[in-house]
């Protein structure tokens, strides 16, 4: 290796980021197609949904673990993302969509993987055959799996939005939670709705194979706010523009790391390189906080006035940053801020500073969404499409990705906290608004596109 593209501080420096900052790569995730599983016999399908599964991603793990030991670079999850489900229920209308849930299932704990993404349908301009089905199917197979990720699209910046789906997924997520009541209201946390839905984001919940996408593609999502915090913690007399540089260099460094290991695991597993995602997503640890690093530019809380234009530079410099490591970054790109994942939001949403209406005002700068939010488990399934429905017109308007990820905890109330563990922490509970909605969201129909939709 010439001398030119590595020197010594360089590799000491990333050796410290990877062990004193919470540097990693979040997920290797394949891409699998399922269009030619397509059968209107469901065990057939089935059957051929798990073999090929089993087939394209038999070497994920560990060719993720041999390129941890190769590197130095911890891979915290290995996941696999599939062709939305929905489609491949079309062709069985009479059988129940859970089968092909349980075939996932099956075909994650063969390979190995953390979670497998897919149990999907994209409704933003209304019900083909099989959606209805599958979205209906969500709470039971979110609650006879474990490992198993679903997603809805409800609305688009081209489309509008479907607000009929806007108030089944409220349904859909309140009675998710109820069926996992007794494991912390565990379903909803693997469900996500969205507007303008990426199809090749590796992050859960999120996750699924778009149909333009290769037969089989590696995508990398990684993740260092320890590193930017860090960073930024160095700098405390900087102005906001050469903040904003600091950032941008350091994405630069992170991306390159997740550059370095998506062209070897495409290598290795002879699969076509995707995209590299950079977001900054936190985990619960102490040190890796989206949080802190808006506390670190000079916040005192996160949530206080200021915050949503600290989150929006922040967000900005990342994906600058990212853009030149890599030519070809995910569309995702930028900070996540769910609650129950990142230590210093925990402690803000506890404070009381941090709450739903100033997150949602954030989702409107960042990478997604409200994500990982805990609500009081009484609460009507027609706030929760309420709740939706504001988030989708941010994305839809602003022409950006946006998510909700909210969990009823059933049988709890505001002030409570759900703990999940592991990556997914522990959740305050958030007070929503006892106003109704319900006249609005009983309204049905679609908000059209805006009006800058209209682009040719």
């Amino acid at each position: 290796m010439s001398n030119t593209m590595f020197n010594s501080s360089d590799i000491l420096e990333t050796i410290r980021m990877i062990q004193d900052e919470c540097l990693d790569i979040r997920t290797t995730t394949m891409g699998i197609s399922l269009l030619d599983c397509i059968d209107p016999n469901i065990d057939a399908a089935c059957q051929k949904v798990y073999d090929k599964i089993t087939t394209k991603a038999e070497h994920l793990v560990s060719t993720g673990e041999k390129i941890e030991k190769e590197y130095g670079i911890p891979i915290i999850n290995k996941r696999i993302a599939v062709t939305p489900i929905a489609m491949l229920a079309a062709a069985c209308p009479n059988d129940n969509p859970v089968k092909f849930a349980k075939a996932l299932q099956r075909a994650a704990e063969t390979c190995g993987v953390n979670f497998v993404g897919g149990y999907s349908a994209l409704v933003q301009k209304g019900f083909s055959a099989g959606d209805l089905s599958l979205i209906h199917s969500i709470p039971e197979a979110l609650s006879e799996t474990t490992r198993l990720c679903s997603s809805v699209n409800v609305g688009s910046t081209r489309t509008g939005i479907n607000m009929d789906a806007v108030k089944i997924m409220g349904e859909v997520i309140l009675e998710s939670a109820q069926l996992t009541a007794d494991r912390q209201c565990v379903g909803p946390s693997k469900l996500v709705v969205f507007c303008n839905a990426p199809e090749d984001n590796p992050f859960m919940a999120g996750a699924f194979h778009g149909v333009g996408e290769p037969d089989c593609v590696i995508n990398v999502g990684v993740s260092g706010p320890g590193v930017v915090r860090s960073t930024i913690s160095k700098y405390p007399d900087a102005s906001i523009n050469e903040l904003a540089d600091i950032i941008k260099k350091t994405a630069f460094k992170i991306t390159r790391m997740g550059q370095l290991v998506g062209s070897r695991a495409s290598k290795m597993l002879n699969v076509p390189f995707g995209i590299v995602d950079l977001s900054l997503a936190p985990t619960p640890a102490v040190g890796d906080s989206v949080a802190h690093i808006l506390e670190a530019m000079g916040l005192e809380v996160c949530g206080t006035h200021g915050t949503t234009a600290a989150l929006a530079l922040l967000n900005d410099a990342v994906k600058k940053g990212g853009v030149m490591a890599s030519s070809n970054v995910g569309r995702l790109s930028g900070a996540f801020i769910p609650v129950s994942e990142d230590a210093g939001m925990i402690d803000a949403a506890v404070d009381g500073t941090l709450t739903l209406t100033k997150l949602e005002a954030m989702t409107a700068v960042c990478s997604v969404g409200l994500d990982m939010i805990a609500i009081p488990g009484d609460v009507e399934a027609t706030t929760i499409s309420a709740i939706i429905a504001d988030e989708m017109a941010i994305g839809m308007v602003n022409n950006k990705t946006t998510a909700v990820r909210l969990i009823p905890a059933v049988g709890m109330k505001e002030g409570d906290m759900l703990e999940f563990g592991g990556l997914f922490g522990s959740a305050p509970i958030m007070p929503v608004s006892k106003k109704s909605s319900a006249r609005f969201i009983n309204r049905g129909g679609r908000i059209p596109a805006p009006m800058h939709s209209i682009k040719n």
